[in-house]
């Protein structure tokens, strides 16, 4: 099962109050169903590829309006071959329109009016509903965090934006071909939308995956800038040498002052080492502290000297 999927089973399985019950039918309904005409009227016609939003619009449906329902389940031809399940309302179709708030002069409209989420657990089971239809989330396994709802309809876009926000959800828009999708890049924010809309066992996961993935990053980018790190160290230490062997040969080392010749005699000694180790072991040597700064200065002096001569 992808973590979609499991996504989607774990809001499919809350508990709903009568309002919220409305508002996640209606976000449901809009995504998933088309309208069509038969002799007896209008009735609905409900597609989805998950099996736990079809059983979650079955069960609304059943419980809210007591409607007559037929269940069908094809297999697709193409690429996954997914089961597609189809849900048929035939009876009360309008009425469940109307009290949704999705049908209005004889037409659909692009979204519900703001009762439908003016309250706070109402606009939740609404982005939950929205997610179930035409949700997805990448697996934190994955670096490219991203989480999306997408719709036919830029108004009805536009008006789950809205509800992003409202949540302050740094959610975006953009339209991709004849679709209209509203995304969340920021790991943060993915998870607390899932918070939101009650996928809080997907919340423990994808924080437990994200933090072990981010930990392995870190420990990589960290022995990365230490081996960066000595390499710099052994390639300065490669040239300060160079320098110091251009002053032997023209018999310049025992012309320079106290200070300058123990530093020659460190790096000598130890051709790999860091300026760092170099003061631990210039403060064995002489008991007396040098600092990094100070014996990056005296090592540049030599260099100084060694390219006076080499020109």
């Amino acid at each position: 099962m992808s973590f979609t999927s499991e996504v989607k089973s774990e809001m499919g399985q809350n508990i709903l109050k009568p309002c919220c019950m409305t508002a996640q039918l209606s976000a449901l309904i809009q995504l998933c169903s088309t309208v069509n005409i038969n002799s007896q009227g209008l009735y609905l016609s409900i597609k989805t590829e998950n099996a736990t939003t079809a059983k979650r619009i079955w069960l609304l449906l059943k419980e809210k309006y007591d409607v007559e329902m037929e269940l069908s389940v094809f297999k697709k031809m193409r690429l996954k071959k997914n089961n597609i399940y189809v849900i048929k309302v035939m009876n009360k179709a309008q009425d469940i329109l109307n009290d949704l708030d999705l049908y209005t002069n004889g037409r659909l409209k692009a979204h519900p009016g703001y009762q439908i989420v003016r309250k706070e657990c109402c606009a939740r089971a609404y982005l939950a509903g929205a997610f179930m239809a035409s949700g997805s989330v990448n697996s934190p396994i994955k670096s490219n965090y991203h989480l999306e709802l997408a719709t036919l309809d830029k108004d009805h876009a536009l008006f789950i934006l809205k509800l992003m926000h409202r949540f302050e959800l740094p959610a975006k828009y953009i339209q991709r071909r004849n679709q209209h999708v509203v995304y969340l890049k920021a790991s943060e924010k993915i998870s607390d939308f899932m918070r939101f809309t009650g996928a809080h066992n997907s919340v423990m996961a994808f924080e437990d995956l994200r933090i072990q993935r981010d930990f392995r990053n870190s420990l990589t980018r960290l022995d990365n800038c230490e081996l960066a790190n000595e390499v710099k160290s052994l390639e300065a230490g490669q040239r300060q040498l160079t320098d110091i062997a251009l002053l032997r040969k023209h018999d310049r080392i025992r012309y320079l002052d106290k200070k300058l010749q123990e530093v020659v005699e460190l790096r000598e000694d130890f051709p790999e080492a860091s300026l760092n180790e170099l003061c631990e072991e210039y403060a064995v040597r002489t008991k007396n502290s040098i600092s990094k700064s100070g014996m990056k200065h005296r090592l540049a002096k030599l260099s100084d000297m060694a390219s006076k001569l080499d020109e």
